[in-house]
């Protein structure tokens, strides 16, 4: 029996971690449960996904993952300057992360960029856009994709 790859229509358990490139760690699984997931089924990131394509059960890799790859480039227009009087009761600081509700009244996060008297700008762009990603990997097991 040849042993499955990673590719179209399998299911994959694998430890990972994700590190910038300070070392700082950003997640890993590493000292817990493997996550289970399905190729394409949108619960990673398909610049992260074609990097594990071919991969073996028991393999262990570390990839670079591009901004482009992963968490996409900052977008100009994901900064909002929003009136200063609407954060009385905060004590701004740069760098601090907020939670707002969108027109749907999710959750949506977003970090204090610059404030002054008059307007606070909040980037609303992931945390991470813009940022090369290490990402680890270390295969548990790839197993066909059970279909419903």
């Amino acid at each position: 029996m040849t042993e499955l790859v990673i590719g179209e229509g399998t299911e994959i358990t694998l430890h990972f971690s994700l590190k910038l490139d300070s070392g700082e760690v950003i997640d890993s699984n590493f000292e817990g449960d493997p996550a289970t997931f399905t190729m394409g089924d949108g619960n990673m990131l398909p610049g992260f996904e074609k990097k594990l394509s071919g991969m073996v059960t028991g393999e262990q890799e570390t990839f670079m993952i591009k901004p482009e790859d992963g968490f996409g480039q900052p977008n100009p227009n994901n900064f909002q300057s929003m009136p200063r009087d609407q954060f009385d009761d905060v004590e701004l600081v740069e760098g601090l992360m907020m939670s707002f509700a969108d027109a749907q009244k999710a959750e949506l996060p977003g970090v204090v960029s610059a404030f002054d008297d008059e307007t606070v700008t909040i980037d609303f762009n992931h945390p991470l856009a813009g940022r090369e990603i290490i990402f680890e990997a270390k295969i548990v097991s790839v197993t066909p994709a059970v279909t419903h």
